[in-house]
Order: C-alpha cells, then structure tokens, then sequence
C-alpha cells in the first residue's frame, strides 16, 4: 500500500506505523468472526495491503509493495500467532481503541503516496485523487467483504473516506501550484491526520442518505 521510488527515514517510520494499525484492525475484524489462523493473516495482510494492490493493478504497475518487501507477510503471520494467542475479546475494544491515531496516520501516508504514484503515471487529477483514496481506504473494504459485512467505508458515517479525498486534492493542488512535492506532501499529510484526529475527537459524523417513502 506504501510503495514509492524513494522512502525518506520519516515516510518508512510512517509507513510502519500505518501497516502495522490497518493490520490490526484486519486481525480485529478477523478475531470477532472466530477464525482461523489462515483467515486471520489473509485478512490481515488484505487490510494492511489490499488498497495499494488494487491501485497498481488499476495503474498495471508491478511489483506489488509485499512481493517486493515480503518481509512484511512475515510480519503479517508473526501479528497474527501474537494475536490469536495472547489477544482475549476484552481486549478488542481497547485495541481497537489504541490503533485510531496510528490508523489516521496510516490514511494520510497512504493517500499522498498513493496520489503520488497515479500522477507519476499521468493520471488526470480526479483519477489521481481516487486512487489516493483506493490506496488508503479499500484495504479496510476488503477486510468487511471478506468478513461478511457491509464495508464500514460506506456505512460508517464517521468522516474517513472524504478526509483522504480531501487530502489528496489539497496535496494536487499545493505540488502544481504553489509548493515543492516534499513541502506539499508534508502539509497534505498534517491536514489529513489532524482533521482525522480532530474527528475521532469529537465525534463528527457525515448526514446519511435514505430514499424517500
């Protein structure tokens, strides 16, 4: 999901952070539907993973951020014994809990990067803004897909999705006309995190749509 020509010390923090909290959150939802240690690591690893493959499959863009860092899958299995050994139900909602800033982070690295990527491809800039939110967004559809729910991407009503929409555009925008690429990214991911946190925070929920009677 966070695969770039060039990683600076900072970005690979970042990036370690981010795969380690949308893993997470794929072994909470896997842990909650009682699976086994094969369903738990493939929803892990589609989670942490999931959005970045499905932008270079859109964009046909090889190798893949865990064929070329495999590694992580490692990572991945490790999490998941970890997890399914020492992680009890009563501590799913307190982990869940722990995980929402480091995930925040997780969104904003991935959107830039992601809208990085597409426009190294000469996208135009709507294409490159959604691929920036496929990238930080569709590993968490995925992780509900497979566990048999309706993506929380669509039915959570907590500002996520639009935040990284909003982020991408702001990074486009900043990087054309205004900024560098690195002084863009770093305000485009500020703002993306902060308005994320802010949210969680206070608890800001987007209007729901219903057809009329």
């Amino acid at each position: 999901m966070f695969s770039t020509p060039s990683l600076s010390f900072f970005q690979e923090i970042i990036e370690l952070i981010g795969i380690f909290s949308f893993a997470a959150s794929g072994l909470i939802a896997a842990l909650r539907k009682k699976l086994d240690l094969v369903g738990v690591s493939i929803v892990a690893g589609l989670t942490a993973f999931g959005g970045g493959t499905l932008r270079d499959i859109l964009l046909d863009r090889r190798p893949f951020f865990w064929v070329e860092h495999s590694y992580w899958l490692w990572v991945i299995i490790g999490l998941t014994v970890v997890s399914i050994w020492f992680i009890k139900n009563k501590h799913l909602v307190y982990t869940e809990k722990m995980i929402q800033l480091p995930d925040a982070m997780g969104l904003a690295l991935a959107t830039i990067l992601g809208t990085q990527i597409a426009l190294q491809f000469d996208m135009p800039v709507i294409v490159a803004i959604l691929l920036g939110v496929i990238s930080a967004t569709f590993g968490g559809a995925l992780r509900d897909i497979v566990c048999g729910e309706i993506p929380q991407l669509f039915s959570d009503n907590r500002p996520y999705a639009v935040i990284a929409f909003a982020g991408s555009g702001l990074y486009i925008f900043l990087s054309s006309y205004l900024l560098d690429n690195s002084t863009a990214a770093v305000i485009s991911f500020v703002f993306i995190f902060t308005i994320r946190a802010i949210a969680l925070y206070k608890n800001w929920h987007l209007p729901s749509f219903r057809a009329q009677k």
